[in-house]
């Protein structure tokens, strides 16, 4: 019996909320405070909102943004934050506490 109360799957519900650029940024956020890949978090959240849409906003083929974003693929620092930029987001170090240097 399905349970009642639910209007969509969460998923879809997620998707939706990913379409709005400050929760979205704030998922990437939080992804990556979780330890969750960069990448993966980025293909969740440029998918909810249109791959076809996001490349175009960043002057990307699709074809290119897909095989950024495709598992396995390795992500130049140049293309990572040419995806994170119009979540107001940008690359950083930070350094790590408690971490001696090893001479």
């Amino acid at each position: 019996m399905a349970k009642q109360g639910r209007s969509k799957d969460w998923n879809e519900g997620l998707a939706e909320d990913l379409q709005d650029r400050e929760f979205a940024r704030e998922f990437l956020l939080a992804a990556v405070d979780e330890d969750i890949p960069i990448q993966a978090a980025l293909g969740k959240v440029i998918r909810a909102y249109g791959l076809k849409e996001f490349a175009a906003e960043i002057n990307m083929p699709s074809s290119n943004l897909s095989r950024a974003l495709s598992p396995g693929s390795n992500m130049t620092q140049q293309t990572l934050s040419r995806l994170l930029k119009p979540f107001g987001l940008r690359l950083s170090l930070a350094p790590v506490s408690n971490m001696s240097i090893a001479s």
